[in-house]
């Protein structure tokens, strides 16, 4: 610094001070602030910017340890997600006492989500209900083009054939073009008139005169032990046979006729009549490698599968159970039924844990499915996932189609579910059921299954109907309480 300049400059300070003394004051406190808060990290460096001065000592901070895991102590699961509440209740309508000994279950079909359960997952029996598992079974195994075919050989003796029945209960002694309860039915006027054309056709063969019954592809009991023979006096259901006709109603255009305690002797009788100069008829079987004179076939599974389901035709759905039970190699015999449909349920990836399946059509007490089972299961039928489109067309739809438009059923209050309810209906003497699929009021696709029973009537349909349409109105804001 220049020494004449000195007291100019220090008188400037001076003066600079006195007219600054707040701001220099407020630089201060703020300078001081600083230091202190950077700490002695800097003050080696700001005292001696030459290396004169001693530095002073640095202490670096301790760094916080990482929190390590108990293993020890289980680590919570991230919470899952609060579903909705929802408060549509149909606790009135599951009150109601026609329902007995109720079991339900509700899903929503998109979400996968329970909605509504009461013993939901108990295996108890199905009735008619039971028929959708066999259909499904039946698609998986046997395929919708499948059918089953009735044949007629030549017998080991001269003069003689044999009629081998191939499991079609729908083979009809009518004339052809004759409209059956069964659409596209096989004639055995047809089938005889090939017998007749093959036979004719080698000079060597002796007029026929003998009729050989093969219904060996069917074996064990005809009857299920466990069926209430009242079922074949009323109507509903006949003995179960490899071989016979129109179902072995007497009346081959009603869906409910009195059934014989002999479809084998019954359509071999019938048989004979269309072939003419039948002098003997006998139980037998074909000669391994005969010649064919002849077949028919059966309709389609995929119309037979409706056929059971949306008039709950019984013996239709026998003929269904114990085809897939040969086809899986499982047997021919009631006691196949179990092995064979639970291995065509496979192939939907559903567990089958708890289900027993004693007969194809459900008339046996000792079926056991729970209702949580069929609510999946209807989820893949109303995808229309694999073959299971066939299902979806034909259950019936309440107020419109099947057992679910007749006056009894969705009446009254219950009548604005109309076309909304495509369900599969079962009764048997300790039970009613429905299951299927409802497309709700609120646009929601529901599944759904109900049992009711134990001492049931015939006004129980009436209360599950209520309850269903109860399913209908809440849609997804069904409440669980």
């Amino acid at each position: 610094m220049h020494p004449h300049r000195a007291p100019v400059f220090l008188t400037s300070v001076a003066t600079f001070a006195k007219q600054h003394r707040l701001a220099l004051a407020m630089a201060g406190g703020v300078l001081a602030v600083a230091l202190l808060g950077t700490g002695a990290v800097f003050a080696g460096s700001a005292l001696a910017p030459d290396g004169d001065a001693d530095p002073v000592a640095v202490t670096a901070p301790t760094p916080t340890p990482t929190p390590t895991a108990d293993p020890a102590r289980p680590v919570p699961a991230a919470a899952a997600p609060a579903s909705r509440i929802r408060t549509c209740s149909v606790a009135d309508r599951a009150a109601d006492g026609r329902l007995a000994n109720l079991q339900a279950q509700v899903m929503n079909a998109a979400t996968g989500e329970v909605l509504y359960d009461r013993g939901g997952t108990t295996s108890s029996r199905t009735a008619s209900v039971m028929k959708v598992l066999t259909s499904a079974a039946a698609l998986a195994v046997l395929g919708p083009d499948h059918r089953a075919t009735t044949t007629v050989v030549k017998g080991a003796e001269p003069g003689s054939v044999v009629l081998v029945g191939g499991g079609d209960v729908t083979l009809s002694r009518t004339p052809s073009g004759t409209e059956t309860v069964y659409p596209g039915a096989a004639h055995l006027d047809e089938l005889a008139r090939q017998v007749r054309d093959a036979w004719a056709a080698d000079p060597s063969n002796p007029p026929l005169t003998k009729l050989v019954l093969d219904a060996s592809f069917f074996s064990g009991d005809e009857w299920e032990p466990s069926w209430e023979i009242a079922e074949r006096e009323l109507g509903y259901m006949s003995n179960i046979t490899a071989l016979m006709v129109d179902g072995d109603r007497d009346d081959p255009g009603s869906n409910t006729s009195w059934r014989s305690p002999d479809p084998v002797g019954r359509a071999g009788d019938a048989f004979a009549g269309e072939l003419g100069g039948i002098s003997v008829i006998e139980r037998g079987t074909a000669p391994a490698g005969a010649q064919q004179l002849g077949q028919v076939a059966s309709p389609t599974v995929a119309q037979l599968v409706d056929k059971a389901l949306v008039v709950s035709d019984n013996t239709v759905a026998e003929m269904l159970a114990r085809l897939v039970a040969i086809e899986t190699g499982s047997g021919n015999t009631f006691t196949a039924i179990n092995a064979g449909v639970l291995q065509g349920l496979a192939a939907y990836g559903l567990d089958t844990t708890g289900i027993t399946v004693v007969d194809g059509s459900g008339l046996s007490d000792n079926n056991a499915v729970p209702p949580s089972y069929l609510t999946r299961l209807f989820v893949k039928i109303n995808a229309r996932e694999a073959h299971l489109g066939v299902i979806m067309d034909g259950l019936p739809v309440s107020g419109q189609r099947g057992s679910l438009s007749y006056s009894d059923r969705f009446s009254g209050d219950s009548a604005v579910a109309d076309g909304a309810v495509f369900a599969k209906t079962g009764w048997i003497d300790s039970g009613y059921t429905l299951s299927g699929v409802v497309h709700a009021q609120d646009g929601a696709t529901l599944t759904f299954a109900i049992y009711a029973l134990g001492d049931v009537s015939d006004d129980t349909k009436q209360a599950i109907d209520i309850l269903t349409t109860g399913f209908f109105l809440c849609g997804d804001n069904l409440s669980n309480r």
